[in-house]
């Protein structure tokens, strides 16, 4: 089966990653087009994967079997609506990796009836270890789904959801949870330089061992509250520091925390929805 083309209208950081990432799983980069009007943008890109670049949306989409929407959300309606001809002309899959927008508002600035597939990946997604959840409109084949899931695969996991009402959920989860993560890390490491530690052997152990932990967690069968208890002795040091954790209310802040997140995300899809 020939690849098609594929044509990015955005040539930004996750463009530029989905981009890497088919190029070293062996799609032909004379088959990928990027449109950005960042000259610089596009030349750096160009350089480094040989991929084809301009400057005009609708020179990008011209024979292109998939569209990927990677520009910013403000300005999404504007190009979604300007390249909308085309699209109905040549009824490509269009996939979006637009953080918030909707599928029902892509769908009228596209003109109705588009082969529509929205995603939500997350920033680790630049060095080929995302997290992205994708939804698929009625008008989505069968092939198109594993299209597009094959697309987003270049750049880590992939999970379909049917309810694109949870695509907000995930945008709390997976889309924030780089931050929440870091947030952690940054505690840990002050903590470790109240306690003496010098500032970078601080560091390098609170990153070994949040790397390592993730690889246990991604490596084992046993779910999370499995692997802690087996690392927390009766009356040792990790019990008496999960003890502190637990009287603080951890598991509550962050349901706290990722309901406000999710809260906030169907706002903006609200408002940035809005024709």
């Amino acid at each position: 089966m020939s690849q098609p083309t594929l044509a990015f209208i955005g040539a930004g950081n996750m463009a530029g990653s989905l981009i890497r990432g088919l190029v070293t799983d062996g799609h032909d980069p004379a088959r990928i087009v990027a449109a950005d009007p960042n000259e610089a943008q596009l030349d750096a890109l160009a350089r480094r994967t040989g991929v084809r670049t301009t400057a005009d949306n609708g020179a990008a989409l011209d024979g292109a079997g998939v569209v990927v929407l990677a520009v910013k959300p403000q300005v999404l309606q504007a190009v979604a609506r300007g390249i909308a001809p085309q699209v109905q002309a040549s009824r490509p899959l269009v996939i979006s990796v637009a953080a918030g927008i909707r599928e029902a508002a892509l769908q009228e600035w596209l003109g109705g009836g588009v082969a529509l597939v929205r995603t939500m990946p997350n920033t680790p997604a630049m060095i080929g270890a995302g997290a992205t959840v994708l939804h698929a409109a009625p008008e989505v084949s069968g092939d198109q789904r594993d299209l597009a899931e094959s697309i987003l695969r270049a750049v880590g996991l992939t999970r379909w959801v049917d309810d694109e009402a949870l695509l907000d959920a995930v945008t709390a989860l997976s889309g924030s949870g780089p931050a929440y993560f870091f947030l952690v890390m940054e505690a840990m490491e002050q903590a470790a330089v109240d306690l003496g530690l010098p500032v970078d052997t601080a560091r390098l152990l609170t990153l070994q061992t949040a790397l390592g932990t993730a690889r246990m967690a991604i490596e084992s069968d046993e779910e999370p509250a499995n692997l802690r208890r087996r690392v927390t002795s009766p009356g040792g040091t990790t019990e008496r520091a999960i003890a502190v954790f637990e009287r603080g209310g951890l598991h509550r802040l962050f349901a706290e925390a990722l309901t406000a997140a999710r809260d906030r995300s169907v706002e903006l899809s609200d408002l940035l929805g809005k024709s």
